[in-house]
């Protein structure tokens, strides 16, 4: 076809329009017809010029393809001018409205005319002026073959005809005439509809393929130009240049010359005739509209149409750009390049591959098999087809992830043979979107929703696997249920045989009933000949009866008269038989229940009768089994209910208390350091808070924070140093610091100066603050306990407990702990779960057989040399323990190299095991086990110094049981060259074995809550079982062995006291040695004779006696002369007993005086909990013993709130394993 469009003069609309109008294209469905129509290639001669920029990135935000029928006609899809009109822009000269000008008129204008078609001309109006360009986006449409005319379409703002957010946006002063009302009506109709296509555009619902763009005008008023320049200035040819569409981001510097130019030649067009197949529109005029369009339909096809037109021209202009990227790369001898050039995310980008170029240069496959963000995020394998480009260059299509800042890549033949780079790898930059750190915090969210994710569905499949367990569970036991009832059934049937071969309807001359058949409930009268039996001189008679051999007790009472009706000593009583009575059961009295002295009870055999129509039949015993059983499963049930709540309750007083030690814990620094909040949660700010007063660094004029995650390990390394700044009224410093998604610890030091200088680091410990809630769980430590005792089965001392209840704390808390012990030929096999051979190894010259098991839930293995050092009947105690240990030793060290373990930890104790520490170093550290640090505790420096002190010199880490303790070895000259490794960490006890609530040795469990009454009940069945009188009365217990160590001479002092103070003593415990206990012997004989009622000496070891002390005593006593750690005391407060202890060791640690010792108390987050003395005299014993007694006598209310609060502080293992764990930490540093 042949488009001609002659020059025209334009009229100036300056009169109509005096503002600058801005246009904006936007979405729309319907509007104004925009018919398309057809270019002929060579007939495309204009003086205006537009130009048109397809956007590469229209196919992106439409992915969903597009079918557009072709037009009828043979013309090539899109258009395509041969000859390329410069693009330059030719200033436009401004024109008067000569239709003001007298005898002026417009020149005619010739049709605008479609070969084909016998439709009105469409024609429009349009004017011209001076002002400057400030951007008209044209919409060109393509037309069918079958149309009837064109539409012309004027856009409003200058943004994107087809991307809102990615568009050059173009300004253009245009003079517009008048527009019909009908016209504007139409618009906001349009624009009503395109916010509705918006949003359903935007939830994916609807086919992007009917969308055209709506008009919206947005006028810029400026100062009217009617009365610039009077004269008639002719029009000169102007180019006039819109950009539409763009490729890329670059397209402008990159694609100027290749776009595509359309020219018109625009004089002045009258106007425009819009006539379509089904309805024919009158043409629009400058003076109005007819009226609007009313086919959605119409304006989908029209939109259809448009977009067909747009994508055809981007995809012109995108085999351009390739065609030269192509070129260009293949010149240069690039192996690869990708278009668009700018590569956002959430986006498709085209990769090309020249495998001539590369070592797949002769594989018939070419493969892309990449990921994104350094291999971390997506990874995808795609075939790469050969593209028609010049060159053997080969591609394929990649979806960029919004996450993605990076693209990664090789390729390769689907077998083995690879491009990589050059062993670099391939990748592409990712523009706009996150960047690395956005990235790994994504990936972090992403974890930890898979990480609740994760929880969830274990927990729901715990809940079911519980669910399927309480049902078979309930099936056994309703079946047990059924076989009991079964059982009671035979039972009370065999029984009630037996009844019935005694049971007769009346006895001739003695008794007998009236009438002679009744059941249940019918009133009947019995007779009695009182003259038959023992009753003959009785003044009254009375019936005490009941019912199936009495199996509910007394249920007939009744008193007898004397028979009107009966000839001779006969009497008579009316009676009720009882429910489901089958027989019946009574003896004859003197008088009612409680007063009657003479009975007449059949010779002891009672008297029995048979009610006749209740003799059960089968389905009576069916009934009554089917009842039994009901009854059996609701007491089981309850039983089972109250069992539940009692584990539940104790899972949450443990974590309630575990929760308690922690805020403690942290507290327990607050002098020195604290956050807030106290609990730190990862993603939060957190604000440090650091007292320097109390440091090195106090009177620094500056402190600076350095601060890291995770033990210093965390991806984003030391953060910088940061000054703290001081805060109002206190003589803190603070920062703030973000903790990351991926923190499970915060880790500080404190220095004088940015650079350095002095530092604060807790003496080689760093400080250290637990985050929760983090997506990365801190990694599980290894640690193995190496020692020759381990409760209960092989226990001597609190070195066992330690061992034992230490591995279980720290196991609790996630980490990974075995003991290696000797498998004594005295061990304690009940105690061991899942006892089984292992493996065997040789060392020292023998076999070594190695057995493993369960003890209190830890892994054991169990050393047994063949050469029969630990078949000896004993754990100490031999002349060569030395030898026998030394061996062990070595032994165990050997086993974990042969066993190829790698523990962090190896934690060896006292004099017995000290060996380990030297052995590792020298023998096992550079030979199999580098990974390892030693740590060795000092249970009791009183045994082995000279081991001691070896292990002190050869471990990383040394510990004992309690600060007090180390500070009073410390000048030991074992301990004094190594103070600088050396800490003090208190023992705590087994809360599981230790606890009143679920003690089977008390009468009533109890716990803080009826802590009163609890105690009360175990005083009471104290005082029964040792014979005490049942009094209220201040009692004091003694636990312990007889040993000097123990102060035997306080503890006798003590006893004499308390019973001057009218108080109550027991004492639990024996003497190694013969003469103390037979010292105690006589003590006891003597206490016995004199205060028998009040004392009471137990001279042997009876476990469950000791938790009755523990519950039933108000006090109990501790006067040792040494105590490195303690547990007696720390026992008696978890029962709620009071200590009274000497003020030495772990006594001291844990024993805060209620008189003097609340700072001190506070200052480790506790309050006052018993007494204590100083001396080691008897004067020193009645000083704290006087008050406490006095304090019981003179404030019960006090007392008992003291019961409660000490029974409330943690003095189990949440504590020291948490301490432990800090100094596992700090050796491996």
């Amino acid at each position: 076809m042949e488009v001609t469009l002659p020059l025209q003069r334009s009229p100036s609309c300056r009169t109509v329009f005096s503002e600058r109008t801005q246009f904006r294209i936007k979405p729309f469905l319907g509007f104004l017809p925009t018919q398309s129509f057809n270019w002929k290639r060579d007939h495309m001669a204009a003086t205006t010029t537009y130009r048109i920029t397809a956007s590469a990135d229209f196919s992106r935000r439409r992915p969903r393809r597009i079918s557009t029928p072709r037009s009828n006609d043979s013309t090539p899809r899109g258009f395509t001018p041969r000859t390329q009109v410069p693009t330059t822009s030719i200033q436009r000269r401004g024109q008067k409205n000569n239709e003001k000008k007298k005898g002026t008129g417009p020149s005619p204008a010739p049709e605008f005319t479609i070969p084909g078609s016998n439709t009105e001309t469409p024609q429009l109006k349009t004017g011209s002026d001076e002002e400057e360009v400030s951007g008209v986006n044209l919409v060109v449409a393509k037309a069918e073959a079958e149309s009837d005319g064109i539409g012309l379409e004027v856009a409003s703002t200058s943004e994107s005809l087809f991307d809102e957010d990615k568009t050059s946006q173009f300004e253009e002063t245009v003079r517009m005439p008048e527009v019909d009302e009908r016209i504007l009506v139409e618009s906001k109709d349009a624009e009503g509809i395109t916010e509705s296509e918006d949003k359903a555009f935007v939830s994916g619902d609807v086919d992007v393929s009917v969308y055209g763009r709506v008009i919206e005008e947005k006028q810029i008023y400026t100062k009217s130009s009617d009365d610039e320049g009077g004269e008639n200035i002719e029009k000169e040819e102007s180019v006039e240049e819109i950009d539409i569409f763009k490729v890329g981001n670059n397209a402008s510097r990159e694609t100027d010359s290749r776009n595509v130019t359309i020219s018109k030649t625009v004089d002045k067009v009258e106007s425009i005739n819009c006539v379509d197949d089904f309805h024919k529109r009158p043409s629009v005029k400058p003076e109005g509209v007819d009226e609007g369009y009313n086919s959605i339909s119409e304006d989908k096809k029209k939109a259809d149409n448009f977009l067909k037109l747009k994508l055809e021209t981007e995809e012109i202009l995108r085999k351009e750009a390739l065609d030269r990227l192509a070129s260009d790369n293949f010149r240069k001898g690039h192996k690869l390049f990708y278009y668009p050039e700018i590569v956002e995310p959430d986006r498709d980008i085209e990769i090309f591959f020249n495998r001539s170029f590369s070592t797949l240069k002769f594989e018939p496959d070419v493969i892309i098999m990449g990921a994104f963000n350094d291999w971390k995020w997506k990874s995808f394998a795609i075939n790469l087809s050969k593209t028609q480009l010049n060159g053997d260059w080969w591609s394929c299509k990649v979806y960029v992830p919004r996450e993605a800042y990076k693209i990664d890549f090789v390729f390769y033949n689907g077998n083995d043979v690879y491009e990589n780079n050059d062993e670099q790898d391939f990748c592409i930059t990712v523009e706009g979107g996150m960047d690395g750190f956005d990235f790994e915090n994504f990936l972090l969210e992403e974890k930890r929703k898979e990480q609740e994710e994760v929880m969830r569905r274990k927990a729901e499949r715990e809940r079911q696997v519980e669910e399927q367990r309480r049902i078979e569970a309930e099936i056994v036991e309703s079946e047990a249920d059924r076989a009991q009832a079964k059982e009671e059934v035979a039972k009370r049937r065999g029984m009630l045989q037996e009844l019935l071969k005694d049971a007769v309807t009346s006895f001739v001359n003695v008794w007998y009933i009236e009438p002679t058949e009744f059941g249940a409930n019918d009133r009947v009268r019995l007779y009695y000949n009182r003259s038959s039996g023992p009753l003959s001189h009785a003044k009254d008679i009375w019936i005490h009866g009941g019912h199936n051999h009495w199996k509910d007790g007394l249920s007939i009472v009744s008193k007898l008269i004397k028979s009107e009706s009966k000839d001779g000593d006969w009497c008579c009583a009316d009676v009720v038989v009882p429910d489901q009575a089958v027989v019946l059961d009574w003896v004859f009295a003197d008088g009612p229940p409680k007063q009657a002295v003479v009975y007449d009870n059949n010779l002891l055999q009672d008297f029995h009768a048979i009610v006749p129509k209740s003799i059960p039949g089968e389905l009576y015993w069916v009934e009554e089994e089917q009842q039994i059983y009901k009854s059996l499963q609701a007491e089981r049930r309850l039983r089972e209910e109250a069992l539940r709540a009692k584990a539940e309750k104790t899972v949450r007083l443990k974590e309630e208390t575990k929760e308690r030690t922690l805020k403690t814990f942290l507290l327990s620094q607050k002098h020195i350091i604290y956050t807030d909040p106290i609990d730190v949660h990862a993603g939060s700010t957190v604000t440090v808070f650091y007292n320097p007063a109390n440091t090195v660094l106090k009177g620094k004029s500056e402190i600076w924070l350095r601060c890291s995650f995770n033990r210093w390990t965390h991806r984003m390394g030391l953060l910088p140093p940061q000054k703290m700044i001081p805060i109002e009224n206190g003589s803190h410093l603070k920062a703030t610091v973000k903790v990351p998604l991926d923190a499970y610890m915060m880790d500080f030091v404190f220095s004088e100066r940015e650079d350095g200088g002095i530092f604060d680091n807790k003496n080689g410990m760093d400080y250290h603050v637990p985050v929760f809630g983090g997506v990365v769980k801190e990694p599980p430590m290894h640690i193995v306990h190496i020692a020759v005792e381990m409760a209960p089965i092989a226990k001597v001392g609190g070195l066992g407990d330690v061992v034992t209840s230490l591995s279980r704390a720290v196991q609790d808390m996630n980490h990974n702990v075995d003991i290696i012990l000797p498998k004594y030929d005295c061990l304690k096999h009940s105690n061991v779960k899942d006892l089984q051979f292992h493996k065997s190894y040789s060392w020292g010259g023998t076999e070594i057989k190695v057995w493993t098991g369960k003890v209190e839930g830890v892994s054991v293995y169990f050393l047994e040399p063949q050469n029969g050092l630990f078949w000896v009947g004993c754990i100490y105690g031999r002349a060569n323990d030395g030898e026998r240990f030394g061996f062990f030793c070595h032994a165990a060290l050997e086993f974990l190299l042969q066993s190829g373990f790698h523990p962090d930890i190896i934690h060896c104790h006292d004099w017995s095991s000290a060996p380990v520490a030297w052995l590792f170093k020298e023998h096992y550290m550079h030979y199999g086990l580098s990974k390892a640090r030693v740590v060795f505790t000092i249970h009791n420096l009183e045994f082995g110094a000279n081991l001691i002190r070896k292990a002190m010199e050869f471990s990383d880490k040394a510990t004992t049981v309690s600060p007090t303790y180390a500070q009073e070895v410390s000048g030991n000259s074992a301990v004094a060259p190594y103070l600088f490794k050396f800490h003090g960490i208190l023992n705590g006890i087994d809360p599981d074995i230790w606890d009143p609530y679920n003690d089977k040795f008390l009468p009533v469990p109890y716990t803080s809550e009826n802590v009163v009454e609890g105690k009360r009940a175990a005083k009471e069945a104290l005082q029964e079982k040792l014979g005490l009188e049942k009094s209220d009365l201040p009692l004091v217990g003694i636990i312990t062995r007889l040993t000097h160590q123990k102060g035997i001479h306080l503890i006798k002092h003590a006893i004499w006291r308390t019973l001057e103070r009218n108080g109550q003593v027991v004492l639990l415990g024996s003497a190694p040695d013969p003469r103390i206990q037979n010292d105690f012997v006589s003590l006891a004989n003597q206490l016995h004779s004199s205060h028998g009622h009040r004392a009471n000496l137990c001279l042997t070891y009876d476990e469950p006696l000791s938790h009755l002390i523990y519950a039933g005593a108000d006090f109990i006593l501790v006067p040792s002369i040494f105590e490195p750690c303690g547990l007696t005391q720390l026992t008696a407060m978890r029962y709620g007993s009071i200590p009274v202890v000497r003020k030495t060791g772990g006594l001291h640690d844990t024993v805060f005086d209620v008189d003097h010792d609340l700072e001190r108390a506070q200052a480790c987050g506790l309050e006052p909990n018993g007494f204590n003395f100083d001396g080691a005299d008897g004067a020193g014993v009645d000083y704290a013993l006087n008050r406490a007694i006095s304090a019981w006598y003179d404030g019960r209310e006090w007392f008992d709130s003291l019961c409660k609060r000490v029974m409330e502080q943690d003095w189990s293992w949440n504590r020291p394993a948490l301490d432990y764990l800090e100094l596992y930490h700090s050796a491996r540093k």
